[in-house]
């Protein structure tokens, strides 16, 4: 059998407790961003290194280097969710959006996905979405919301996003640019992972239960060895406006 050329491992994380890793995820994500041509995305920045509520998943490469990473940011009340600062000027419907989910079992949002140019055309971006959806179920809550592009939406379709039509044009914006559409998009229940199509969600529920496993990604005709490791050493209970309660 031939032997795997590419090898990765996923490793979890909380921002507040990792500085270094936040680190050098801002200065990769801040490249990816500038060899689009973008500046302007809401969670590019690094303001959210410090926010206690926000988890991460980091794709390293043999040599430790991170070449790839995406977060979930549980709405608190405090910390407005990337996708309101995103599109809230555009429709304020989403603050209410957001607050209804935050009291009905609570919601976070998947953002800030980057893979480094240098592993293109391996679907690593898929990997981690996939991965950082199964680690969801050890943040305590119910449902998530994104926003993404034309290019990801059937990635985001496949996981179990679906468009939220009740915002902007039937779910469309244009974001980042004015020349880009964005689609606000969110999986209803978290949890059961039921929009998902099958082959995904079998893969997204074999990571749920077995946080730390290797797996030979093959989505692409580039094979990639994975190991992940999606058990987040620390999680923090949100209970929304204001109230933090430690559980582990």
């Amino acid at each position: 059998m031939e032997e795997v050329q590419h090898k990765f491992r996923v490793s979890a994380f909380r921002a507040v407790d990792e500085p270094n890793l936040c680190s050098q995820y801002v200065k990769g994500h801040v490249k990816v961003l500038t060899d689009y041509g973008i500046s302007n995305i809401t969670s590019n920045n690094n303001l959210w290194v410090n926010n206690p509520n926000i988890y991460c998943l980091g794709l390293h490469s043999e040599s430790n280097e991170l070449m790839a990473g995406i977060r979930i940011q549980l709405a608190d009340g405090i910390n407005p969710l990337p996708i309101e600062k995103a599109i809230g000027h555009m429709d304020s419907t989403i603050y209410d959006l957001v607050e209804k989910y935050a009291i009905n079992g609570g919601i976070g949002e998947l953002s800030g996905l980057w893979v480094n140019n240098r592993l293109k055309g391996m679907a690593i971006g898929w990997y981690m979405v996939r991965a950082a959806i199964a680690s969801s179920n050890q943040l305590n809550f119910k449902t998530m919301i994104g926003i993404c592009g034309d290019v990801t939406l059937k990635m985001f379709n496949n996981v179990g996003f679906t468009i939220e039509k009740g915002l902007g044009n039937n779910g469309q914006f244009y974001y980042p640019k004015e020349d880009l559409i964005a689609h606000a998009v969110g999986i209803l229940d978290a949890v059961t992972l039921d929009n998902a199509i099958e082959y995904d969600k079998k893969i997204m529920q074999s990571l749920r239960n077995k946080v730390h496993q290797k797996r030979i990604e093959s989505d692409t005709k580039i094979k990639v060895d994975i190991e992940y490791n999606l058990k987040y050493p620390k999680v923090v209970r949100v209970l929304y406006n204001k109230k933090l309660e430690t559980i582990k």
